[in-house]
């Protein structure tokens, strides 16, 4: 008996949401001996995994079933107090509790401002390449995107004034700290002049920052909310810097905009995790996060080290990539006749597995970019997986 397939009445904004290559692709890490490049993952042996335990210990023996009820949508008021304070240690930035949300990850951050922002068709403008999230996120609310050329020092600054003035978006996504895919860094320059530009027409500033304290370098720039607070929403995590299972990041904006994400999020979820909150500021109020930070900073150096005198050692000379002065990516250009997504084909072969660059632009892909991660590969596997994948570019004929 043959069994027809269903028909469902799926709402139109879901036929134009992305999926995700980056998951796709993380299903073949299943495969034995797999050496993945792909996500963009911490690594493991870094998680404060005692220190943790401990604290939630001590929630429990502090607070009891307090912890496990429903809480206020906003967050645990210690802990914005603690976010709070740590923007002024850092930037002198005077920020009021009540300018914080705490959401699940960054990523509902922007999916809450998605819902407040957005209408069918508005415009958004994104740096080009950008953050695969972003473009799902985003797409959702079935906005149409524009594109801003980047360079290494930030976005095209003539480019940005004339999406801005010509396309009128109502927001604009940016990373300017370590950027994902491509690891790039504005510069204090490129972050006066984006807001300077912002600050003529009507658009918000997302300013995302999830990499910004794993820095390579004592060179602190100040975050573009620090030159346009008024038009600008921060987001960050402590995904990167304590643990991702814990899922606690937040967005900093005018207290009008965090009412409204208020109200998205209480439609939404009601609140983060309760408990996550709590063992999270236990943490940070016993232990030095500046400490756990200094250990993530000097592993990651290390390993992008090895990468970068891995591709310098076993590629051709005309494959092109950058030096990421922090986070936990690298940015690769192949020469104009092979194509990433061929080049991964033969590297799974080899059981090695990165993310073409295609996956990153919202038009107009390049076909012969892709990411390598290099936060989460022991020194040994990237040093062969890199030697692999340097004898396909050298010896296939594209």
């Amino acid at each position: 008996m043959t069994v027809e397939t269903p028909h469902y009445q799926f709402a139109e904004r879901v036929q134009q949401v992305p999926q995700s290559f980056i998951r796709e692709i993380l299903k073949v890490t299943s495969k034995p001996n797999i050496v993945s490049f792909a996500g963009g993952l911490p690594n493991p042996s870094l998680f404060p995994v005692q220190e943790l335990e401990n604290c939630a210990a001590k929630v429990f023996q502090k607070r009891g079933a307090q912890v496990l009820q429903y809480s206020e949508t906003e967050g645990y008021y210690p802990l914005r107090e603690y976010i709070a304070a740590r923007y002024h240690q850092k930037f002198g930035l005077n920020i009021s509790v009540d300018q914080i949300l705490i959401t699940s990850g960054s990523q509902q951050a922007l999916d809450l401002l998605g819902k407040v922002f957005l209408d069918a068709g508005d415009k958004v403008l994104l740096e080009r390449p950008t953050y695969l999230g972003a473009l799902q996120s985003l797409s959702l609310f079935q906005a149409q995107f524009e594109e801003v050329t980047l360079h290494n020092d930030g976005v095209d600054p003539d480019e940005f004034e004339e999406k801005m003035f010509n396309c009128n978006p109502k927001l604009f996504y940016c990373i300017p700290n370590f950027q994902n895919p491509t690891g790039l860094h504005y510069s204090e320059e490129k972050r006066r002049m984006v807001a300077e530009i912002s600050s003529r027409y009507p658009a918000m500033i997302i300013e995302d920052d999830p990499y910004g304290d794993i820095s390579f370098s004592d060179k602190k720039a100040l975050p573009i909310y620090a030159h346009l607070p008024e038009k600008t929403i921060l987001l960050g995590s402590f995904s990167k810097t304590v643990a991702p299972g814990l899922r606690v990041g937040w967005m900093v904006a005018h207290r009008d905009i965090i009412r409204k994400a208020t109200i998205m999020k209480q439609a939404s979820d009601l609140h983060s995790n309760n408990l996550s909150q709590h063992i999270l500021f236990e943490f940070l109020s016993t232990y030095d996060l500046d400490q756990q930070v200094f250990k993530i900073v000097k592993q990651y150096k290390y390993q992008r080290d090895v990468m970068l005198s891995c591709i310098e050692e076993y590629f051709p000379e005309n494959v092109q990539y950058n030096r990421p002065e922090g986070g936990m990516f690298t940015w690769l250009s192949l020469p104009s006749t092979t194509h990433a997504r061929d080049f991964l084909a033969k590297a799974i072969e080899q059981n090695v597995i990165f993310v073409p660059g295609d996956s990153f632009y919202a038009s107009s892909p390049d076909p012969q970019t892709l990411r390598l991660n290099f936060s989460n590969v022991s020194d040994t596997a990237m040093r062969e997986a890199l030697r692999k994948l340097g004898t396909i570019l050298e010896y296939t004929n594209w």
